[in-house]
């Protein structure tokens, strides 16, 4: 019964982005993060990879934490489900940086909320350990993607895109912080990209950015 041989390795993608915050009054994930399922539908999705979901978080640390790992655990809820051993999920996380002119792909997050202005639930901390049974605030956490990579393939497809070592103090790196522990902990992987705001690059090339992500994830990973 079922089908014949193995059935082919599936890369399931879920996607974040953050709504408005303190400075940000339109932030370009939002953006991307609502209309990607449709544009990848349009464009035609890469072999072997699936959406598994967008959603868009709130642009605040403790407060929202609850609903974060809701949003997480959805992925491992789906994957218990599927039958294939040989499937991967992956979180994908944007993340706006309002200063800057180029895509950076995130390497790792480090165990420190210091931020720069209140989050979105009026949360200001400083020099805070994100997660305080990992220890110090100096703790770091890694993806396991292959952040050259992926970032060599972008390039080659003409982005202006780098690899960074720092995603901040704020709100994107304590998610990401959050993500990489959930990672490691449930078998999956994540991955954080900064992207600038659109009047720096445009919606339609980060739309493409996006698109061209997930098909190298798809394939590389």
């Amino acid at each position: 019964m079922g089908s014949e041989g193995p059935s082919a390795a599936v890369t399931t993608v879920h996607v974040t982005g953050f709504k408005k915050f303190h400075g940000v009054s339109e932030n370009p994930t939002e953006t991307i993060a609502n209309n990607l399922t449709e544009y990848l539908n349009k464009k035609g999705l890469p072999k072997g990879l699936v959406i598994g979901g967008c959603n868009i978080l709130e642009t605040a640390g403790q407060g929202a934490l609850v609903p974060l790992y809701q949003t997480l655990q959805s992925a491992i809820t789906s994957k218990d489900t599927e039958s294939s051993s040989s499937n991967k999920v992956i979180w994908l996380h944007f993340g706006v940086n309002s200063g800057a002119t180029r895509f950076a792909i995130e390497h790792q997050a480090v165990n420190e909320a210091t931020f720069r202005c209140p989050d979105e639930m009026g949360w200001k901390p400083q020099k805070v350990p994100i997660v305080p049974s990992d220890g110090a605030i100096t703790r770091i956490r890694e993806t396991t993607l292959p952040v050259a990579e992926i970032t060599k393939a972008l390039a080659m497809k003409g982005y202006n895109v780098t690899t960074s070592d720092d995603a901040g103090r704020f709100v994107c790196n304590y998610v990401y912080y959050h993500s990489l522990r959930f990672a490691e902990q449930n078998g999956t992987k994540s991955l954080f990209v900064h992207v600038p705001l659109f009047s720096t690059i445009d919606e339609e090339t980060q739309m493409q950015f996006a698109a061209s992500l997930l098909e190298i994830l798809g394939s590389t990973c």
